[in-house]
């Protein structure tokens, strides 16, 4: 099932995450979806599920991987999955500006043929919610509005009144949330805070929202809504097998394997690729064949990495070794390789820096083995971040600002570079509140309209864009081959 809403603020993190809970606690076993680039939200689906949170753009992986990521996730770990839980973005129908939705949770409910249910912030409106509600239903027959939940009820009579008022139109009242103060989420500049940055405060807000969800809603109807969604056909994407298709029959460019049309839909489309030097294809090495070591950061600084450029790295025969910034020390024995994602590295800025062992270590291999940096990671190899030394990597400083950049991007590799070769495109998205000074290099790492961004060179890659690595595994090859030649055992 989607849950979706008319806009955002109406409580789809809340009432989805609490649904994942309440699911799990029925012993359902759940996978949790989220339409969009969003790391945080899938965090708290982790959280709720048990499983890593996935997330689903059309952007950033392709049309034609929807399905198939969807049921990755889904199928991935000790035991399927039976019911998937798919957070939307914004409002139903908004995608990528001038797209005509292309993106928007509606996007994706087509693609994936997915029931949604819509939640609805009840709070300062009356029978006129069911006029909202009436035209959500008609707005795209292809999309199939299967039920409403009513959120931030005021009262009983607020709530008899609301559902009086949706008894005409045909779609079905799946419960009624009351206002509650124990389900609130923290946020903060860039939304709401990662669930791994205040584990014990989020567990208990998550035991709130099963209850709240458990008392309002009719869970039965729920799963009903769930199983009358259409059996999905399309293959499970594998990361060992996007990565043979990398490699043998198409340089993919997720970007590359789709390109939007005048009406902001894209087409697929494959591009010949011999291959990368050093990349033998995934799982035929010999079992005696060392893998790399990529020390990759985690912890509360570092929340923000997509699960299946993980899976990838793995599938190319790397081995990566979480690390967090903030308490690690010293890097693995033997590190091949470093990969900074994101998060809010300006929020532990003081840790970060009196962490001068490992800052030290960073900037010690720099050079010598292959680095990538994504938002986060690229303020960390700064010199300085809010006037607190960072490790140095990069002749540059970082600090916070006013002003939030926000957007989808459509970048090209500016030269040869660590990932990517030159004039190769890749789809991406853009997120954050500092600024870097100078904001590139002598070689950008990626350019687009007129904005030119990051750092690159053959052993180094870090920029502001974060890139779905299952729209482009060719990156992942890229970095696995720099780090099999860094390797101090090979």
């Amino acid at each position: 099932m989607v849950i979706a809403a008319p806009a955002s603020g109406h409580g789809k993190t809340t009432v989805a995450t609490g649904l994942m809970a309440a699911l799990a606690g029925r012993g359902h076993t759940v996978s949790g979806h989220k339409v969009g680039p969003d790391y945080i939200d899938p965090s708290y689906h982790a959280l709720a599920t048990g499983r890593p949170g996935r997330n689903l753009d059309p952007h950033l992986q392709g049309e034609h991987r929807i399905v198939p990521l969807l049921r990755h996730g889904a199928t991935t770990g000790a035991r399927n999955a039976d019911i998937a839980v798919i957070e939307g973005v914004m409002g139903l129908f908004d995608g990528a500006l001038g797209t005509a939705g292309f993106a928007s949770t509606a996007h994706v409910a087509r693609l994936t043929a997915t029931p949604v249910i819509l939640v609805v912030d009840a709070s300062a409106a009356g029978r006129s919610v069911a006029a909202m509600v009436h035209g959500f239903a008609t707005y795209d027959p292809q999309v199939t509005l299967a039920g409403v939940i009513l959120n931030k009820i005021g009262s009983p009579r607020h709530e008899a009144e609301l559902r009086s008022a949706l008894d005409g139109i045909g779609v079905p009242v799946l419960g009624a949330l009351h206002r509650s103060e124990h389900v609130e989420v923290p946020s903060r500049h860039l939304g709401l805070v990662p669930a791994d940055e205040r584990h014990a405060e989020s567990a208990a807000v998550l035991d709130a929202l099963r209850s709240w969800i458990t008392t309002g809603l009719d869970l039965d109807a729920v799963v009903r809504v769930a199983r009358a969604a259409p059996d999905l056909t399309a293959a499970a994407w594998n990361p060992a097998d996007a990565l043979r298709l990398a490699i043998g029959t198409g340089r993919e460019v997720g970007g590359l394997d789709a390109i939007h049309g005048a009406d902001g839909h894209r087409k697929a489309r494959d591009e010949p690729f011999a291959g990368e030097d050093g990349i033998k294809p995934p799982h035929l090495t010999t079992q005696d064949s060392a893998r790399p070591v990529v020390a990759a950061a985690g912890g509360r600084a570092f929340t923000f990495r997509y699960r299946e450029n993980v899976e990838l790295l793995e599938a190319a025969g790397v081995d990566v070794v979480d690390i967090d910034p903030l308490t690690d020390e010293a890097l693995p024995d033997g590190c091949a390789g470093l990969y900074f994602g994101g998060g809010f590295p300006e929020v532990h800025a003081e840790a970060l820096s009196a962490n001068a062992p490992l800052r030290n270590a960073v900037a010690e291999l720099a050079g010598a083995v292959p680095i990538v940096a994504e938002c986060a990671g690229l303020t960390y190899l700064c010199r300085e971040l809010d006037d607190l030394p960072m490790t140095g990597v990069l002749d540059a400083t970082a600090r916070m600002t006013g002003r939030r950049t926000l957007g989808y991007r459509t970048a090209t590799a500016v030269g040869d570079n660590l990932l990517a070769r030159d004039g190769e495109q890749v789809t991406a998205h853009e997120f954050h509140r500092t600024q870097v000074t100078p904001g590139h290099g002598p070689q950008p790492a990626w350019q687009w309209a007129s904005s030119s961004d990051g750092f690159a060179g053959p052993l180094l890659h870090a920029s502001y864009l974060h890139v779905h690595w299952a729209g482009h595994p060719h990156l992942a090859l890229s970095f696995a081959a720099a780090t099999r030649k860094s390797d101090p055992a090979s």
